[in-house]
């Protein structure tokens, strides 16, 4: 990204929008979290996928999403508001991350479960963004969970955005068919409707940085 486009000010305005992020709460059920008129923004993906550390390098903030160290250990819904603080227009809801096999089977489950309903039936949900590690792409649990929001999203309901994390790990020519790839896998889940996108982001090398606050700054406006 070149250096103008740094500079310009609708991506001052949703930098400085990301990096106000801040805790709210923690729950561990869906009663749990709080209601709201603000439309909420979930991250979800593999454990490992580095969900948590695209939210912190978003908030430019170190330790603001926990990222365990047992990945498939953090199991709980993590609240974040943006915007004034004493007026947030929106707020970010980190997920449990999924797939670690050494995780009990009956956490495992509970878990599975909450985040189901809560992609399923959160009336504050107005986005998802699914973190898959660039060099895997798109894996079988990331796809049945997108099957599982498809109605909400085909409908306009709900915006999705999947992020290819840690693609600095890739070269121009790999990475460039890893998009390819997701954005043909994505395909299914498209209309007229639909708000679907997807880009590369690293942490390491700032990769996709101020396009993403924009996307996401864009859709606590709407």
């Amino acid at each position: 990204m070149n250096a103008s486009h740094t500079q310009a000010p609708e991506v001052r305005a949703a930098l400085a929008w990301a990096h106000g992020a801040r805790f709210v709460t923690t729950a561990s059920r869906l009663d749990q979290l709080p209601v709201h008129e603000r439309p909420e923004i979930a991250f979800v993906g593999r454990s490992n996928a580095g969900k948590s550390t695209a939210i912190n390098t978003l908030a430019q903030r170190k330790r603001l999403a926990f990222a365990s160290k047992t990945p498939g250990r953090t199991q709980h819904i993590n609240i974040f508001a943006l915007g004034p603080a004493d007026a947030p227009d929106a707020m970010f809801a980190d997920l449990p991350g999924y797939g670690y096999a050494a995780v009990e089977r009956e956490a495992k489950q509970r878990w599975q479960q909450v985040m189901a309903d809560y992609l399923a039936q959160r009336r504050e949900l107005a986005g998802v963004v699914l973190l898959a590690d660039a060099r895997w792409g798109l894996t079988e649990l990331d796809l049945r969970l997108l099957d599982w929001i498809a109605p909400r999203v085909r409908s306009g309901a709900v915006r999705l955005l999947v992020l290819l994390t840690k693609a600095d790990k890739l070269s121009r020519k790999e990475l460039h068919a890893a998009l390819e790839t997701a954005t043909l896998a994505l395909a299914p889940y498209a209309s007229d409707e639909a708000d679907v996108g997807v880009a590369p982001f690293s942490a390491l090398k700032r990769t996709g940085i101020d396009d993403v606050a924009l996307t996401l700054h864009a859709w606590a406006r709407a």
